[in-house]
């Protein structure tokens, strides 16, 4: 029998390191990578690039947008590991679909780290002016509704690669 495909989103907020453990996984099993911030409109990144936080209202039709993209690379059987913010429970369950293909690995830290991260990225337009309003827009996911993945200073790219993948052979796929 021949393994269905999934969508994995690695969740968290702004500078917690979701492209660089999205990417590195997906290149780990030689699947798909997409990061959700290349949906974004120009208006909602330069909001964001200003430090102002986007609204329910600004990301719905980038999440609707985003949900279509994860529904064709179901149908096209193409697993794929998407990078997303997905911070509130609403955004993941419109992201899913109740649909157990969709699987979501959250990136938990502390704000003082992720600050520290935020201030050293250079190629970003999200800077640590926004880290508060994601925080305070966060609504953990609970460990029935994602792989939670605790990251630190010590924590090196390979090493979150292996837990989520230890982590995602427990799932139902």
């Amino acid at each position: 029998m021949t393994q269905q495909s999934i969508v994995i989103v690695i969740i968290g907020v702004s500078g917690s390191g979701k492209s660089t453990i999205a990417h590195a996984l997906a290149a780990a099993h030689h699947w798909q990578y997409v990061d959700a911030d290349d949906f974004h409109s120009a208006t909602n990144k330069a909001k964001i690039a200003n430090n102002e936080p986007l609204t329910d209202t600004d990301r719905l039709p980038w999440l609707q947008t985003l949900r279509t993209q994860i529904r064709h690379w179901l149908d096209t059987d193409r697993t794929t590991v998407l990078a997303c913010s997905a911070l509130k429970r609403s955004y993941r369950e419109l992201l899913s679909d109740n649909d157990p293909a969709v699987k979501f690995v959250y990136l938990k830290g502390s704000y003082a780290f992720i600050a520290k991260n935020l201030q050293e990225r250079e190629d970003h337009f999200a800077k640590e002016g926004i880290l508060k309003s994601q925080f305070e827009t966060l609504e953990e996911p609970s460990p029935d509704e994602a792989i939670w993945i605790e990251i630190d200073r010590d924590r090196d790219v390979d090493r979150v690669v292996r837990e989520i993948n230890a982590a995602r052979s427990n799932l139902t796929i």
